[in-house]
């Protein structure tokens, strides 16, 4: 994970920076931001949880992988810890050296650092038969009496500021996957004269990308000036704008463009499929009703 290994870490000052250069490898590649921004977050976590890893640790590829967290169960024995059961939604899953997991253990849920050379941790075949994100490899992973090392106390991993850092990071890659998706329009608008309808979608195109970008750096600017806040609603109000902004990117880049770069640009139409799945990491509705609780609270 060169790529992101000198990231700068959240609310150290140059968050803009972090968020810039996840939103430029996600305009690269929404795949390649993917990994790297699970990787980046890993690296995020450790330090914020006051875990040391070497460079050869850090060197290598990590995953956070704490979806459904109640499905792998976290057990003590003999002064050590393994996890037992099925995570799905794990990318990386045969790529990654190293993986934060979440699990119920009986004193609630914790984080723990797995070292995925050793035995117990399985990707399951047959598990991401999917077509947007395929490269993200992101299978069911069978943890059986997997060696696991705990991060920080029960709950702190969702309780410390840095997890809607984190949840800002994904938008910041969400948003570069949607300029990669308008990078078509603009190149047809450069190659040849296009139709008023279709500068009108690259007008509206242009004004919500720069809106979202704007808001991103807004976001940098105050998790810089106050790094121990926990920011839940701010973190959701990103991540919906910027959700409903590449939602509309790739609508309006469709209808201006029609079906040509879908069927006759293999970058474009996986750069649409990808970002599309990769979108999905929002709970749509059930999102905008926390925010829409948080933002009822707050008056």
């Amino acid at each position: 994970m060169s790529a992101v290994k000198e990231l700068p870490l959240p609310g150290g000052g140059r968050t803009a920076e972090r968020f810039l250069r996840l939103a430029e490898l996600g305009r690269q590649d929404p795949v390649l931001a993917r990994l790297a921004e699970g990787h980046a977050d890993a690296i995020a976590i450790l330090a914020e949880l006051g875990v040391g890893i070497d460079d050869g640790q850090r060197a290598q590829p990590w995953g956070v992988w704490a979806a459904v967290p109640a499905s792998v169960t976290a057990t003590p024995a003999d002064g050590a810890w393994r996890l037992d059961g099925d995570r799905p939604w794990c990318s990386g899953a045969a790529a990654c050296a190293f993986a934060l997991v979440t699990a119920k253990a009986p004193d609630g849920i914790r984080l723990f650092a797995v070292d995925l050379a050793r035995a117990g941790a399985t990707p399951l075949d047959g598990t991401w038969p999917a077509v947007g994100m395929a490269r993200s490899d992101s299978r069911t992973v069978r943890f059986a009496a997997a060696a696991a090392t705990p991060v920080g106390r029960p709950g702190e991993y969702t309780d410390r500021p840095g997890f809607w850092h984190g949840g800002i990071g994904v938008a910041a890659c969400w948003f570069g996957g949607a300029v990669g998706v308008s990078d078509a329009l603009t190149t047809a608008a450069l190659d040849r004269d296009l139709d008023p309808h279709a500068l009108a979608h690259l007008g509206a195109v242009d004004a919500r990308l720069a809106a979202a970008r704007a808001l991103l750096l807004d976001a940098a600017a105050r998790i810089d000036a106050a790094p121990d806040r926990v920011d839940e609603r701010l973190a959701r109000q990103v991540r919906a704008v910027v959700e409903a902004t590449a939602t509309e990117v790739i609508d309006r880049v469709g209808r201006a463009l029609g079906a040509a770069p879908l069927c006759r640009d293999a970058g474009h139409a996986a750069r649409v499929a990808d970002l599309t799945v990769y979108l999905r990491q929002s709970h749509a509705e059930r999102d905008l009703q926390l925010l829409g609780s948080l933002a009822a609270a707050a008056r």
